[in-house]
């Protein structure tokens, strides 16, 4: 089984531990609502705990392998294009997770894309909710 197909099971499991085994340390996530990834491990772990706690009805409906050009280097890498569907928010959502692999085949990056823009928006504030109530992100500032 390769890291993808490891991944996509983890996921259906809903198993942070092997999910954690897959990344490297020094991971990097690019979200569809935030554009400052979400770097290393620990910080990309709890953002997969409340995304796993979030979406409803998830799940992989396709596979793609093949190469891509990474966004922290520009270096081409073993890659693989997962597609999913799920709901958020009462949201249907379409979307891709765009794996990079580094040489040991573990996740190195990681871009998540979402569609319709509905669903972003349902998406960033259910993530934003789980993180804050996580201790993951500061609460809204109260005046």
């Amino acid at each position: 089984m390769d890291t993808s197909e490891r991944f996509r099971a983890a996921v259906d499991d809903r198993d942070l531990a092997a999910l954690g085994d897959l990344l490297t340390d020094d991971i990097r996530l690019y979200s569809p609502v935030t554009f400052t990834p979400f770097e290393g491990k620990p910080a990309v772990l709890g953002l997969f705990g409340v995304l796993l706690r979030t979406f409803e009805n998830f799940r992989y409906i396709g596979h793609f392998t093949g190469t891509a050009q990474t966004g922290t280097d520009a270096t081409t890498a073993p890659s693989a294009v997962l597609l999913f569907r799920a709901e958020a928010g009462g949201k249907e959502i379409h979307g891709i997770d765009l794996l990079h692999f580094d040489d040991d085949g573990r996740i190195k990056e990681f871009t998540v894309m979402v569609r319709p823009r509905s669903a972003v928006h349902a998406l960033g504030e259910a993530v934003l909710a789980g993180l804050v109530a996580d201790g993951l992100a500061p609460g809204p500032a109260r005046s």
